[in-house]
């Protein structure tokens, strides 16, 4: 078929090597199904959530308006679509994970430096869902049995038992889906798409007849704090707002191993990403400001708001779809990557299976209610933070696929560890120096963000309110100009 001209598929065996396992496999030609819908539907199923829905939220306690919030994320999502579609190139055309390409420029066992990082990252995220997933349980509960908010909080954790009990409840479909499977997701992501639109646009509807209009937020003027202006608010919130997606934007393959072609792929993202983001995030502006008027305050929470609504019926209706968009985003977003990522610490003994058991784990001990508890936190030293080491990461893959090997992999080479890709004792030190000096500049920011230290020169604020770009224009340049360590065969 035309479509499969570029794709590139393994002929020789591999499957001896402790590099491989099934999981971590190059997908076969034959099993590259998904077309441009397929991986719209991801991306509908991955942005349409409650973060999302409150995204513009932590833009407008910033001082922005409606109008430019929206535009900030916007923007961010366009930016971050460049980097994850140059990313998703390699998935495609050899059929790998974001483990195995990263074995091109990080050498075979280095590989696994990069990737725990974004690893650990997901963990925090998949924490994050599962707690918003189990709160959405939670207040449907509440709503038909009051008495269960009286609860004492469980001393060390913050959380009463039954706010606990809902929320390993809903950590428990998750673990359900990951055993069930890759297909499993395919399936929720394609399904649950024009679902979740659906119910967005419903609730817009709604907002706007109960309101009679879309009330005073819509029309609030920008009002930033004293000694702040558009510009000083407006970099580091599309920093932000790339870093929100920064972390699909490495891992992106995981998912473009299985498209049809390099056009399914590209059409998909672009119009899955950017759209449902601005789109949602609208809606959350959009009804929260409707809220003023139909309860006399602003409710950001659309679990707190649906709590609100209609009857007993209208309720559980509601809380079951943003259930459902919780899983649909916890699955594929947080789970996917993170899994192969683990499982490429010991391919022969860790399968795709046990590495989501384990970020499933990992995301409960990271306790993510208190990561989410602060928006000034959760932006400025959540989301910045990690992009300050994902950006240096997507700069040092995209120059050495595309720069340095012109899009030439050895194939069968990223699973053999005497092969090109062993470098020095399995790592390639001048990626590794490169990746560090590139998150450099973002620490002393990211120190005086987190209070470890109380002043710092300005000119690091600066660049930690650029800590994504910083480190991909870094990493990208030096990588580039420096060249591979050792050839490598073609593919």
């Amino acid at each position: 078929m035309e479509r499969d001209r570029d794709l590139m598929e393994l002929r020789e065996d591999v499957s001896k090597s402790p590099l491989f396992n099934p999981d971590l496999a190059p997908t076969g030609v034959e099993r590259r199904t998904w077309n441009a819908w397929h991986i719209a539907s991801l991306w509908v199923g991955m942005s349409v959530c409650i973060p999302t829905y409150q995204l513009a939220s932590g833009l407008i306690s910033q001082g922005m308006n409606w109008w430019q919030a929206i535009l900030t994320i916007l923007l961010g999502n366009s930016i971050v679509l460049v980097p994850m579609m140059l990313n998703a190139h390699a998935g495609t055309k050899y059929g790998i994970p974001f483990p195995v390409l990263l074995r091109a420029s990080f050498g075979v066992a280095g590989a696994n430096i990069p990737a725990m990082m974004r690893a650990l990252v997901a963990c925090g995220w998949f924490g994050i869902q599962t707690w918003i997933g189990g709160w959405s349980l939670y207040q449907l509960a509440a709503s038909l049995w009051p008495e269960i908010t009286g609860n004492n909080p469980i001393p060390f954790l913050g959380i009463n038992s039954f706010q606990l009990l809902f929320f390993l409840l809903f950590w428990a479909i998750n673990v359900w889906v990951i055993h069930r499977g890759i297909e499993t997701i395919k399936v929720l992501e394609t399904l649950s798409a024009p679902f979740l639109i659906l119910i967005g646009l419903a609730l817009l509807g709604w907002a706007y007849s109960g309101a009679g209009g879309f009330g005073p937020i819509l029309s609030r003027p920008a009002q930033f704090p004293e000694g702040a202006s558009f510009w000083t608010v407006f970099f580091p919130c599309l920093t932000a707002m790339v870093g929100f997606w920064a972390t699909l934007s490495l891992n992106i393959p995981d998912f473009t191993r299985y498209a049809r072609s390099q056009k399914d792929q590209l059409v998909g993202q672009a119009l899955g990403l950017p759209t449902t983001m601005a789109l949602y995030s609208f809606i959350g502006v959009a009804v929260t400001s409707a809220t003023v008027v139909i309860f006399g305050k602003a409710i950001w929470d659309p679990v707190d708001l649906l709590g609100r609504v209609g009857s007993p019926s209208v309720k559980v209706v509601s809380m079951l779809a943003l259930t459902i968009a919780t899983l649909s985003t916890n699955i594929a977003a947080n789970v996917v990557g993170p899994a192969n990522d683990i499982s490429n610490l010991k391919p022969s003994r860790l399968s795709f299976k046990m590495g989501g058991y384990i970020t499933a784990v990992v995301g409960i001990l990271m306790m993510p209610w208190k990561l989410i508890a602060d928006p000034n936190g959760y932006i400025f030293t959540w989301l910045i933070g990690y992009s300050a080491l994902l950006g240096p990461i997507a700069g040092i893959m995209i120059a050495d696929y595309f720069v340095v090997r012109r899009r030439r992999l050895d194939l069968a080479g990223l699973y053999w560890q005497e092969g090109p890709y062993r470098y020095w004792k399995g790592f390639h030190l001048r990626a590794l120096v490169i990746l560090g000096m590139a998150v450099l500049p973002s620490l002393p920011g990211f120190l005086k963000q987190v209070g470890a230290v109380e002043h710092v020169p300005a000119l690091f604020g600066t660049l930690y309110a650029y800590a994504w770009f910083v480190g991909f224009a870094l990493a990208f340049l030096l990588y580039s100009g420096t060249g591979a360590c050792r050839r490598t065969r073609t593919a």
